[in-house]
């Protein structure tokens, strides 16, 4: 661990990793992330079509495409392009939902080559799934052309005012991650910096050397057979120190999201969670108040102190591959403040048999720099910035890492 006159200026360190000029490593594309209060959900900002519109869209880590409400556009583009059924590039957005020999029988009917490209779409935080979106070609900033689904307005449903579309950044083919890669030429890797206001979003290169960098704890990357969020494996937790005892073993894998605001536990899982929690806390003399609304465990606020990492409350630990690599979770991200005197545990009861049994949420994704290398199919995540005298609000408007355009 590097001395603690080297932190001090850390805030300075990340500026420069993430904002400094394209040169610096072969290839890089960083975008604005902010955040949405109203509905937690993380935006960034792209600039497409001819003439060109900026628009905001909602990130998705587990995202597989990008879709957009083409109809939203103040003016129609005249370099959108159709892509055709009969199009190779239909077939691999297609993916497995379509079976290779009836797409080939159906290249001999003359009606289904002049049809466009009909690619489901999804709203991921409502679960609202359309089958008849439209693919499309267009240009994006700077000079790249990019595939996406033109969606029905209806399902802008669920999102933040304002937003567009989602932008998926899975590593499926036609993900807006994997154009993007494709487009540079580029190692296959994202860095999220996520933060209450603002944070950055980069794919490919980052600058080598850096302490930040040096500082990155590394863990397999995970993909269930089914889906391609990303996800890592958590062995066991503790909390301030302590291990928790669950009914069974956490297996599964824990999926990173930006699209559910707080970390969700299956139910069983939750409740021994809590269980171990609440002894951790009453060690600590915290008292515990009434629940709100959409979290089980509250606490007041009074009496409890606090850090440049926030309330002082008991440190949760997700052991990953070993007792020796581990996520540390301290109050920033453990705590929310629901009003001035009352603070709830950001970890919420997912239900009896949620698609995965542990969702690390958004709240416990920022102040932290997360990379992911799909090349090497491992995640790194920093410790808490906090730590540092840093945060990834440190990323503001007035440096090169401002709202650029794809």
């Amino acid at each position: 661990m590097a001395s603690s006159s080297l932190l001090l200026p850390l805030s300075l360190t990340l500026l420069c990793l993430l904002s400094a000029p394209s040169s610096a490593y072969k290839s890089s594309l960083t975008l604005p992330v902010t955040k949405d209060h109203s509905t937690h959900q993380y935006l960034t900002t792209l600039s497409y079509g001819t003439p060109v519109e900026a628009a905001n869209f909602v990130l998705d880590l587990g995202g597989s495409s990008l879709w957009v409400d083409c109809a939203s556009r103040a003016a129609p583009s005249a370099s959108l392009a159709t892509i055709f059924h009969r199009s190779v590039r239909c077939l691999t957005a297609k993916g497995p939902e379509i079976e290779t020999h009836r797409w080939l029988s159906s290249l001999a009917n003359p009606v289904d080559q002049d049809q466009a490209c009909q690619i489901p779409a999804e709203n991921t935080i409502t679960g609202k799934r359309v089958g008849e979106g439209e693919l499309v070609e267009d240009l994006f900033e700077p000079s790249q052309q990019l595939l996406f689904t033109c969606a029905p307005t209806l399902l802008l449903n669920g999102l933040a005012t304002g937003a567009k579309g989602m932008v998926g950044l899975d590593r499926s083919r036609t993900s807006f991650s994997s154009q993007v890669f494709h487009s540079l030429g580029t190692q296959r890797k994202i860095s999220l910096c996520l933060s209450p206001s603002s944070g950055v979003l980069q794919f490919g290169n980052m600058a080598q050397g850096s302490e930040i960098l040096r500082s990155l704890t590394f863990t397999p990357l995970l993909t269930n057979p089914d889906q391609n969020h990303p996800s890592i494996n958590v062995n066991s937790v503790k909390i301030n120190g302590k291990k928790v005892s669950f009914d069974a073993p956490l297996g599964g894998g824990a999926q990173l999201s930006t699209v559910v605001p707080y970390t969700t536990l299956q139910t069983s899982i939750y409740a021994n969670f809590e269980s171990a929690y609440l002894k951790a806390a009453s060690v600590l003399n915290m008292t515990r108040v009434s629940p709100v609304s959409p979290f089980g465990l509250c606490f007041s606020s009074h009496g409890v102190g606090s850090s440049q990492v926030g309330p002082n409350v008991p440190v949760i630990d997700l052991v990953l591959q070993s007792e020796m690599v581990k996520w540390s979770i301290y109050g920033r991200n453990s705590m929310v403040q629901v009003s001035e005197d009352v603070m709830c545990l950001g970890f919420v009861d997912g239900g009896e048999n949620p698609r995965n049994p542990i969702v690390i949420g958004g709240y416990q994704l920022e102040d932290v720099l997360v990379q992911f290398d799909f090349d090497t199919s491992m995640v790194g995540f920093s410790p808490s910035l906090l730590t540092k005298h840093a945060s990834c609000s440190d990323f503001k408007s007035g440096s090169s890492a401002q709202p650029i355009s794809v």
